[in-house]
């Protein structure tokens, strides 16, 4: 499981790539004001992004 920790393009496009999902899914949810669907598809894009953290801080941990 190192593997991805230990390459930093594989990172950083991974990174990217939640990035851009979680904000587009935060995103296109923020317009469906006033559904139900539209906070599920928030939380699902909120998800991306601490994804998107978690394999940020990953390579920093000891």
């Amino acid at each position: 499981m190192n593997f991805w920790k230990e390459h930093a393009t594989l990172r950083g496009v991974l990174i990217a790539l939640f990035f851009v999902i979680g904000m587009v899914l935060t995103i296109a949810g923020w317009k469906m004001t006033g559904k139900l669907e539209g906070l599920g598809i928030m939380l699902v894009g909120i998800v991306f992004l601490l994804t998107a953290l978690f394999v940020y801080n990953a390579a920093y941990k000891n």
